[in-house]
């Protein structure tokens, strides 16, 4: 019966370390998500700093004309007279 109890008691503690909350699928899920949040945290950056570089460029200290040009010709539809618009 001891024998039993403690045969028992290893499956359920050696299950549990393997598949439990805190067993090492578990921990290899985490890792593999972690992995995936770290990148997306790079992408984040990486868009972070392409629009603060925008923003520093249309300040009142640094103004892009071309970036100015760009910006009203795309939020506001318009074009030179000059122009060929191709769609």
């Amino acid at each position: 019966m001891l024998f039993i109890t403690a045969f028992l008691l290893s499956a359920y503690f050696v299950f549990a370390a393997v598949q439990g909350d805190y067993g090492h699928f578990r921990r290899v899920q985490i890792e593999a998500d972690e992995a995936a949040l770290k990148q997306q945290l790079a992408q984040l950056h990486a868009e972070r700093a392409i629009l603060q570089n925008k923003t520093r460029r249309l300040s009142d200290s640094y103004l892009d004309l071309d970036l100015l040009d760009e910006r009203a010709r795309k939020v506001l539809g318009m074009a030179r007279g000059d122009e060929i618009i191709i769609q």
